[in-house]
């Protein structure tokens, strides 16, 4: 899938496939991060790669996400932008 079709789910289950050894199928929306063995650190990480992938910094979150679908809040606003940068080249 190129960036420009990548959804957040997507690219959630691409980081958190680099930093935990989890299947790409139990990444849905409902999953819990520690259900998925994402840590403190590993979930420091992936925001980490998140920002780096988007080109732009998330907010810091006042609660630290639970689920796959708090991951997804976070990201979603900057998905137009990710997709406009990937066709741009």
């Amino acid at each position: 899938m190129s960036a420009p079709e990548m959804d957040s789910l997507t690219l959630i289950r691409k980081v958190i496939g680099k930093y935990c050894d989890t299947p790409a199928e139990a990444v849905v929306p409902q999953a819990t991060l520690a259900d998925l063995q994402v840590d403190s650190l590993s979930l420091a990480e992936m925001l980490f790669a998140l920002e780096d992938t988007i080109g732009s910094p998330i907010a810091e979150p006042t609660e630290r996400p639970r689920t796959v679908a708090d991951l997804q809040r976070l990201i979603e606003p900057f998905m137009a932008q990710l997709a406009a940068k990937a066709a741009q080249g």
